[in-house]
């Protein structure tokens, strides 16, 4: 097989710029802490114990330190809590606020995993949900199981999801250089992540489930969508929100599959940005635009909301992570999940199309 420099160079550069964004089922009765909580200060010598419930198609690697406890390869579903260690900075608050790139204000360390059976997992947010429509989040690519749950936490943190939050965790390899590594497994996890939506409905109750997907975490959701949508005959939407930030799909064969999924759910959003490296070198790699990048390659998608983000600043190097640490989009994001609105009702944005707008910043009163 012929592989072309040009191949070679376009696929370290999509790695490089990659790296700067930033089993055995258990039984009904059992569950089990398998990592202590490790002591923490920080300069108040104040530690604030944070959680995440999660699922994940990880393997258990036999490790004691809950950050290696799941490894990067292909297992049946586990299920449990991530204990989130949070300790302020103080000293660096103040500046992190106003400054116009992310700069953490406290260190978050994955403390602990308390495993959980999965019927267990499902009761437990049946009871905390109290009646609120649960949101599930699935992470993107380079994504190691404590870095997700660390990320999942600033999620949650963000839109208040306390109680009705869930992380799924495909097996990333958390490997900057296995990215066709990580989309195998992703396709893999398709099916898996299909019957997880199903179990949410049937417990949740139809058109009560939301899902937030980030990057190539977007393809294995839509895909999912694909597999359901083949056995769906009820004119009732399955799912409520289905939210596709930065998504890594091929935008043609998004707008293939979109009349086939698009009746699953009762509104589906997707944001996209002209300033998102990682997405923009994907593309290189695989000769296609994708659905998370601005431009033109957009038109002709009907029946969704496209919400623009290239005009507000850029808080993380790589223009891929502003779910994350841009305070703008979260509060969009909050009055999308927490509030149900369209985006016509929701603040700062701009209508720039029939179902595209451009988020911009609060003009100054």
């Amino acid at each position: 097989m012929k592989i072309t420099t040009h191949f070679i160079l376009t696929y370290t550069g999509l790695l490089l710029m990659l790296t700067m964004a930033a089993c055995t089922p258990a039984n009904s009765e059992t569950q089990q802490a398998v990592a202590g909580a490790a002591d923490m200060e920080s300069d108040a010598g104040k530690v604030i114990a944070k959680s995440v419930p999660f699922l994940t198609l990880r393997n258990k690697t036999g490790s004691d330190k809950a950050a290696e406890y799941f490894g990067g390869e292909r297992d049946t579903l586990h299920a449990g809590i991530c204990e989130l260690a949070r300790t302020p900075i103080n000293s660096l608050k103040n500046i992190a606020e106003i400054a116009p790139f992310h700069i953490p204000d406290e260190i978050v360390k994955l403390d602990a995993i308390t495993e959980l059976s999965v019927e267990d997992f499902w009761q437990r947010m049946e009871t905390t949900a109290n009646g609120q429509a649960p949101v599930l989040y699935t992470h993107g690519f380079y994504i190691s199981f404590d870095r997700g749950c660390r990320r999942a936490l600033i999620l949650k943190e963000s839109l208040g999801l306390e109680g009705r939050f869930a992380l799924f965790s495909w097996p990333s390899d958390g490997a900057i250089t296995n990215y066709t590594h990580d989309e195998a497994d992703l396709y893999w996890s398709v099916y898996p992540l299909r019957e997880v939506l199903a179990d949410m409905i049937n417990r949740f109750g139809t058109g009560n489930t939301n899902i937030v997907a980030h990057s190539l975490g977007t393809r294995g959701v839509m895909l999912a969508l694909v597999l359901m949508a083949q056995a769906h005959k009820e004119d009732e939407p399955l799912l409520n929100q289905v939210v596709l930030i930065a998504p890594d799909i091929d935008v043609g064969i998004f707008k293939q599959y979109l009349p086939l999924i698009r009746p699953l759910v009762r509104n589906m959003t997707v944001y996209v940005s002209g300033n998102d490296s990682p997405l923009a070198l994907s593309r290189q790699v695989h000769g296609y635009p994708r659905l998370g990048e601005a431009g033109e390659h957009l038109e002709g998608l009907t029946d969704i909301e496209i919400i623009d983000l290239s005009d507000i600043p850029i808080r993380a190097p790589s223009g891929h992570v502003y779910h994350l640490y841009q305070s703008l989009v979260t509060e969009d994001l909050d009055q999308l999940i927490n509030q149900n609105q369209p985006a016509a009702q929701r603040t700062n944005l701009k209508q720039v199309g029939e179902n595209h707008w451009r988020l911009q910043k609060a003009e100054a009163e």
